[in-house]
């Protein structure tokens, strides 16, 4: 039988999220019942809703970052049992047999994995509706286990956040005394902070805005560099063996490229699109063997790694909790960047 529940949608791309009643999926005998308490919001939350990328299915219930209680399992389910606390990130299912899957990858499944939302079921092709909503239906091989004692709210950005920053920091074996830049202090970037200063890096943060410097170094940034003034940007030559570039939109990333060591890498986790404007010189990277790279989110046993990482070191998102009603608002002033760093949607508010 199939569970009617209340959520939030865009009816289309030029419309408002408002209330909307919609049917979960049958629960098969691998699934957990999830009642979401919390959800974060994601900045590919407002893309996809304002379908910016041309590939929207409306009516569309955003939300990937969910943390929420255990209600129901299947039969067949052994790894949680009813009021434990869980979480869903980005991909509820995958091909579960391509070569990135059997590696743990799914993020990178060859047939491209299942979403939390706007994606099609691959038992039944209806359309996923993500966690801006009731209750959620994942298979539990999706479902993540959240660590005893860890505030509830601030582990819902570990999800998308926490662990697009995460991957490429344990990819690329960032470890104690490793020289770790981060551009962009936002949601992405204030996690990237964190995580690297927890790892032992030492850890700089680039940004343009120099009121940013009090903040960066509250979460973690040993040093900050104001990529606008080219004398401390020379000051950092030949410096990082890794930088995550967490800014989304294009911007020119030569001159970061310049302040990689030998080896080292410039990661993109920020979606920037298409970086042939300005073109990419490529005297650099042939000169000192250094690396352009993309990383996507993390796989689930990877997004396990980190959050009982952050749960040993007490690690969560800073974060300011919205009723579900002021989401809309709430799209508006992420739009201007007007949130230290990442709202959580409190789903109880779904009530009144």
């Amino acid at each position: 039988m199939t569970m009617n529940v209340l959520g939030y949608a865009a009816p289309s791309a030029k419309n408002a999220l408002e209330p909307y009643r919609f049917e979960r999926r049958e629960i098969r005998s691998d699934d957990v019942v999830i009642e979401i308490l919390y959800c974060g919001v994601c900045h590919t939350d407002i893309h996809y809703v304002q379908n910016d990328w041309g590939r929207s299915t409306f009516p569309l219930v955003p939300g990937h970052e969910i943390i929420g209680r255990v209600t129901n399992i299947g039969p067949d389910v052994t790894r949680f049992k009813q009021g434990d606390h869980v979480g869903v990130g980005c991909m509820v299912d995958s091909c579960q047999h391509c070569v990135a899957c059997k590696q743990g990858l799914e993020q990178y499944c060859e047939e491209g994995p299942t979403f939390t939302y706007n994606s099609k079921d691959r038992a039944e092709n209806t359309t996923t509706f993500g966690g801006y909503s009731e209750k959620i239906i994942v298979s539990e091989k999706f479902v993540l286990r959240i660590p005893d004692g860890m505030d509830l709210k601030g582990a819902a950005p570990l999800l998308c956040a926490g662990i697009t920053t995460w991957s490429p920091l344990r990819h690329w074996k960032v470890e104690k005394g490793t020289n770790v830049g981060v551009i962009g202090l936002g949601g992405l970037g204030h996690m990237a902070l964190k995580l690297a200063k927890a790892l032992g890096a030492n850890v700089t943060l680039f940004t343009r805005s120099p009121g940013k410097e009090q903040d960066a170094r509250q979460l973690g940034a040993d040093n900050i560099v104001i990529s606008t003034d080219a004398n401390q940007m020379a000051a950092v030559n030949n410096k990082f063996a890794l930088i995550i570039d967490t800014v989304p939109y294009v911007h020119d990333v030569n001159q970061y490229i310049s302040s990689l060591s030998l080896d080292g890498t410039l990661v993109l986790v920020g979606f920037p699109g298409n970086l042939d404007k300005p073109p990419l010189n490529t005297v650099s990277l042939v000169m000192k063997r250094k690396s352009v790279a993309g990383s996507d989110i993390g796989g689930i046993a990877e997004t396990q790694e980190l959050l009982d990482f952050c749960g040993e070191h007490g690690i969560i998102s800073d974060i300011e909790v919205i009723k579900i009603q002021d989401i809309n608002e709430a799209y508006e002033r992420m739009l201007k960047s007007d949130v230290k760093y990442r709202f959580v949607i409190d789903m109880a508010s779904l009530k009144e």
